[in-house]
């Protein structure tokens, strides 16, 4: 189900559900509540270990963004709870410029209508929250100018 985050009273703009890795989501599938949480910062061996946090990951680890009490959430530096629907509102914490763009339509991709209904990617669906940098890109080699053209005052 889309998350409505209008800015204006009556005002309803929708997000997709997040991209989820297959059998990852709901977290309490595997994680079990009655077990005491390891909060210890480590690489994850076990469950996870696919996962390698490049996103400031001098400071930042798994549980400064996932919640320790309830898993299936996500919480703020506040230590409110949003859905993974919300994330947004946990990027735009530390992304504020990002966020604002995000918001007026200019970072990420919106459609709609300019006064009305209008629909937002999360930050998720192009970046990963674990390593959100875009990787770079491998420069691909100029076109081919057709045959026949040269001649036609266009440069060689």
């Amino acid at each position: 189900m889309p998350s409505a985050l209008g800015r204006h009273p009556g005002e309803k703009i929708e997000v997709p559900p997040p991209p989820f890795t297959e059998g990852a989501f709901p977290c309490t599938d595997c994680h079990d509540p009655e077990i005491p949480v390891n909060r210890t910062r480590r690489p994850m061996e076990m469950a996870h270990a696919e996962i390698v946090l490049h996103h400031d990951e001098e400071h930042r680890w798994c549980l400064d963004c996932h919640s320790a009490e309830s898993r299936d959430k996500l919480h703020l530096a506040s230590g409110a709870l949003v859905d993974f629907t919300e994330s947004y509102r946990l990027c735009g914490q530390c992304h504020g410029d990002k966020y604002r763009d995000w918001r007026a339509g200019v970072h990420g991709r919106r459609s709609g209508e300019w006064n009305g209904h209008k629909t937002y990617l999360l930050c998720v669906n192009c970046h990963s929250a674990h390593a959100p940098k875009f990787q770079p890109l491998k420069p691909m080699p100029p076109p081919v100018r057709p045959e026949g053209l040269a001649g036609r005052g266009e440069p060689k």
